[in-house]
């Protein structure tokens, strides 16, 4: 592998193409580090291996073995300027996020911190090391649109905001008197209804304004449910999947929020990873955010049938609880992707569920209840 200090049969420095990945010893950094690692000359991932993620301060074993792991926290000035002085990347993976939307409630400051602050603190530090990379791409969220855009009867867009606590509370699920639109940057504006989603839509407006005036390239995806193979099993905040799995192979009943019917974009981390690796490989993307997800949605009921029946579970049973900041429905329009990035979800969700349940079973035993 090259470093920045080698040099030619002359004398002459080489030059070395690196990627820079914050948080990325996470569920997307694991998935795509193999593919960084065979595109770049140098791979360096910067992680603070939170326990919330990893349960053990390890290096994980998905993580390609080529890539260097640093451990460090994306908030810190002093880790930044370490880092800085031993690695100038050419393009800068921003995975570093928390994403609990729930918990984003009730450890506001904490997303903050992490997704608001490690941003500025990141664009900071290049900034004062004089080493600005050519491309910062960002991972964004849905959660960024909030409910998104529903169209009224008579074709107008209509941007209801978050479902009232009354409303939720009445078993009033849908907006009523309009039908929800895939969401797409080009069509949808940005309205967030959770303190996870206002940090994500910070994030993209900190990349992307710094990007513009420093001559930096920056590519913003938005993501939908991502899951799949190397998802935490411990995080009780992220992957629904994952917990739908782990309930139906312990032979329990699935329980499903407001209805059932709430509807999502479940989007397989092998699909993510292609199209990230696409966004640091494609000349000129732009600057508008790209939309990442299966391009299709199926309701959660639907998804916790795929899951009982490959478990012999019982059926899933509507409860009618909720939780405040859940939007009720989210998917993608991926044609911006295909346009952007040659790229196109390969994967769908009942393939997918088999090969998260097939992970998950390897990992936990396969002995199992059900």
């Amino acid at each position: 592998m090259r470093t920045p200090h080698d040099r030619d049969e002359g004398g002459s420095p080489v030059s070395t193409r690196t990627c820079l990945v914050t948080g990325g010893a996470g569920f997307i950094g694991c998935a795509v580090s193999r593919g960084l690692a065979d595109d770049f000359d140098r791979v360096v991932v910067l992680d603070n291996l939170h326990p919330q993620i990893h349960p053990q301060p390890l290096r994980p074993a998905a993580l390609d073995e080529r890539v260097e792991l640093v451990v460090g926290d994306v908030a810190s000035a002093a880790d930044w300027d370490a880092l800085l002085a031993d690695v100038e990347p050419d393009t800068v993976l921003h995975l570093a996020a928390e994403t609990g939307t729930g918990q984003s409630l009730t450890e506001s400051s904490r997303h903050a911190r992490t997704n608001v602050v490690g941003t500025s603190e990141m664009l900071d530090a290049f900034r004062r090391s004089g080493r600005l990379p050519r491309r910062i791409v960002l991972t964004s969220s849905r959660a960024v649109y909030g409910e998104g855009a529903w169209r009224r009867q008579d074709g107008t867009l209509h941007y209801p905001g978050p479902r009232p606590q009354a409303m939720l509370e009445r078993g009033e699920w849908d907006h009523p008197g309009a039908v929800p639109v895939p969401m797409a940057a080009a069509t949808v504006a940005p309205a967030p209804a959770s303190v996870y989603g206002a940090t994500k839509l910070a994030q993209e407006h900190l990349v992307t304004l710094w990007a513009d005036a420093h001559g930096v390239e920056a590519v913003v995806l938005r993501l939908q449910n991502v899951y799949g193979p190397g998802q935490s099993l411990i995080n009780p905040y992220t992957g629904i999947m994952s917990l739908f799995c782990r309930l139906a192979r312990e032979g329990r009943s699935i329980p499903l929020y407001e209805d059932g019917e709430v509807r999502r974009d479940f989007v397989i981390v092998d699909d993510v990873a292609d199209a990230v690796l696409a966004a640091t490989r494609v000349p000129a993307p732009g600057p508008e955010p790209i939309d990442i997800g299966s391009g299709s949605w199926r309701t959660i009921a639907q998804a916790a049938g795929i899951v009982a029946q490959t478990y012999g579970a019982p059926e899933p049973q509507v409860t009618g609880q909720f939780r405040p900041g859940d939007v009720r429905h989210a998917w993608a329009d991926v044609s911006r992707a295909r346009e952007v990035l040659d790229w196109t979800p390969r994967v769908g969700v009942d393939e997918g569920l088999r090969r998260l349940a097939s992970w998950i079973d390897e990992v936990l035993g396969a002995d199992r209840r059900g």
